[in-house]
């Protein structure tokens, strides 16, 4: 799971937390940013309310920033960046992005360029329901256009626009 760990708008964290009661309801588990604040804690708080099994994975330097969520089933305290999203991305069997910042936007850019260059076959979906990605998605639309995106990239990830059609996506590719 990539989302913010920064914004409190009220629409966003219901959304968040409608991610995480679906990730319960499913009996699936939860491999987060291990931040307890904003739509990071939302998602871990709504999946663990309903029995799901929550991961965090949190760098050091981040524990106060993101205030690290000390009810997480386990948290994996790193001492990189780098050590995060490998944790996640080995202790994940898909990956689900909410909206969020340049952090949010890196971890999926990352997980995307692995999945396309062959690094795992994990799908990669982009849930979007308020056209948070949408000035992002034209432009990879158009580098495509311009030939620096193949669509099988493009064929690597799913643009959802609510968390059923999300979490089909999920279900369907893993």
């Amino acid at each position: 799971m990539y989302c913010s760990a920064s914004t409190i708008d009220a629409a966003h964290l219901a959304l968040a937390t409608q991610v995480g009661t679906e990730i319960a309801d499913r009996g699936w588990q939860l491999v987060s940013g291990g931040g307890r604040v904003a739509m990071m804690g939302a998602v871990a708080t709504a999946a663990r309310a309903g029995g799901a099994h929550t991961i965090g994975v949190i760098p050091r330097h981040l524990v106060h920033r993101e205030v690290a969520d000390i009810h997480v089933d386990e948290l994996l305290v790193t001492d990189t960046m780098r050590e995060r999203k490998q944790i996640m991305a080995d202790r994940a069997d898909a990956f689900l992005t909410l909206p969020g910042g340049i952090g949010t936007l890196e971890e999926f850019l990352e997980i995307w360029t692995g999945a396309d260059l062959g690094m795992h076959d994990k799908p990669v979906v982009v849930l979007d329901p308020y056209g948070h990605y949408r000035g992002l998605f034209q432009w990879i639309r158009e580098l495509q256009t311009l030939g620096f995106i193949g669509k099988a990239a493009l064929e690597r990830m799913t643009m959802a626009a609510s968390v059923p059609d999300a979490f089909a996506a999920l279900r369907t590719s893993s």
